[in-house]
C-alpha cells in the first residue's frame, strides 16, 4: 500500500510538473507579448474553489473531463419546464451578474422537472439496486445456501438490516413488515454514495434535495406506522403529550414540531457528511495549484488518497446510519401505539419514556 501511494504521488507530481513547465513557457511567451501571465496564474489559483463547487453542484450538463488536458465532453441533459401560467418559464438575465440566462423558479410559476446530473446518478443507483436483486437473489428455492461471493455478501447485508436494524428497533412482530423499505433505503443510499467515488460520476446524496426526499419517505412511513399501531384517534391524542387540557396549546405545537426534527436530522446528516468528504479531497488536490508548487503533491496526494479510502468506509456508514435512524423512528412510532393500547387497558399514566421503549 505504501509503495502504491508513493508511486501514485510521484506520477501525479510528474504530471503536474510537466503541466507547470508547459504553462510556464507559454505564460512567459504570453507575458512578453501581452503581459498577462501573472494575472492568468492568479486566476488559475483562485479558480480552485470554483472548480470544487462546480464539481459537487448539480447541473443540467454532464461533463466528461479528459485527464491531463483542458478538454472535456459535455452532454446537455433534457430540460423539462412546466409553466404554471403563461410566460412563467421565460428565461431572464442572471440576477447574480453571471453570463447567460436563468429560468425562474417554482415561486415565479415555473415548475422545473429537468433531468440533471444527480438525477442520472439516482437512475444508475436504482438500476444497480434492481440488478443486484435479480443477480444475487436466491430464485431457486431448492438451494438454501447462496453461492458466490456476491450472493453471500448481499445476503449478509440483507440479514444485517433485517436482524440488527429492523427487528431490534421495531420489534419481532412489526419489524419484518418494514424490512422491504429499510432494505430499499439502505442499498439505494449505498449505491449513490459509492457511485461518487468513481471517475466521471457524482454523489447524488451530496444534494440536499435528494436527502430531503429520502427523509420525507421515512417521515411518511413513520407517521403511517404510528397511525396503524395506535389508530387515528390515538395518534392525534399522543400529540397532546398526555398533559392536562389547559396545557394543550403549549404541548401540541411542541409535539408537532418534534415530528419534523427527525426528518430534518436525517436530511442534514447525510447531505453534510457526503458533501464534506468530497470537498476535502478536492481541496487537498487543489493545494497543488493554490500553492503553485509540484512538491506539495508529495504530501497532498497521499492525504487525498487516505481520505478517498475513508470515503469508501463513510459510504457504508452513512447508509447504515440513515437506515438505523429510520428504523429507530419507526420503532418509536410503533411503540407509541402499543403504549396507547396499554394505557387504555391498564389505566396507566401517559409516559413518553415508556412509550418510546421498544421491546
Amino acid at each position: 500500500m505504501r509503495k502504491a501511494m508513493v508511486l501514485f504521488a510521484c506520477l501525479f507530481a510528474g504530471a503536474v510538473w510537466a503541466s507547470e513547465q508547459h504553462g510556464g513557457e507559454s505564460g512567459t511567451a504570453a507575458a512578453g507579448e501581452h503581459g498577462y501571465a501573472k494575472e492568468d496564474k492568479d486566476a488559475e489559483g483562485d479558480d480552485v474553489a470554483g472548480y470544487i463547487l462546480h464539481h459537487v453542484a448539480d447541473s443540467n450538463e454532464y461533463e466528461f473531463e479528459i485527464p491531463l488536458s483542458h478538454n472535456h465532453i459535455s452532454i446537455h441533459l433534457p430540460r423539462i419546464l412546466i409553466p404554471l401560467h403563461e410566460g412563467a418559464c421565460t428565461p431572464v438575465a442572471d440576477p447574480h451578474g453571471g453570463h447567460g440566462e436563468v429560468y425562474p423558479g417554482v415561486g415565479a410559476g415555473c415548475l422545473d422537472l429537468s433531468i440533471t446530473k444527480h438525477t442520472v446518478m439516482m437512475w444508475l443507483a436504482a438500476l444497480l439496486l434492481i440488478g443486484s436483486i435479480l443477480i444475487w437473489s436466491n430464485r431457486d428455492k431448492t438451494k438454501l445456501v447462496p453461492r458466490g461471493a456476491g450472493a453471500n455478501l448481499f445476503e449478509m447485508l440483507v440479514l444485517f438490516v433485517r436482524d440488527e436494524l429492523a427487528i431490534k428497533n421495531i420489534g419481532k412482530e412489526e419489524g419484518p413488515r418494514f424490512v422491504p423499505y429499510l432494505l430499499t433505503a439502505f442499498f439505494f443510499i449505498l449505491f449513490m454514495n459509492l457511485l461518487g467515488l468513481f471517475p466521471w460520476m457524482a454523489t447524488a446524496t451530496g444534494n440536499i434535495a435528494v436527502t430531503c426526499g429520502l427523509a420525507v419517505c421515512t417521515f411518511f412511513v413513520t407517521q403511517l406506522a404510528g397511525i396503524r399501531a395506535a389508530g387515528l384517534g390515538g395518534y392525534l391524542k399522543h400529540l397532546t403529550g398526555g398533559v392536562a387540557p389547559w396545557l394543550w396549546p403549549i404541548m401540541i405545537p411542541v409535539e408537532f414540531l418534534g415530528l419534523f426534527t427527525k426528518p430534518f436530522a436525517l436530511t442534514i446528516r447525510l447531505f453534510a457528511n457526503m458533501l464534506a468528504g468530497h470537498i476535502v479531497i478536492f481541496f487537498l488536490l487543489g493545494l497543488i495549484f493554490m500553492l503553485r508548487s509540484p512538491a506539495v503533491a508529495l504530501v497532498s496526494v497521499p492525504f487525498a488518497f487516505g481520505i478517498y479510502l475513508l470515503e469508501l468506509f463513510v459510504a457504508f456508514v452513512q447508509a447504515y446510519v440513515f437506515t438505523m435512524l429510520s428504523a429507530l423512528f419507526i420503532g418509536m412510532s410503533v411503540a407509541m401505539g402499543h403504549h396507547h393500547d396499554d394505557h387504555h387497558e391498564g389505566g396507566a399514566s401517559h409516559d413518553h419514556g415508556k412509550a418510546h421503549h421498544v421491546g
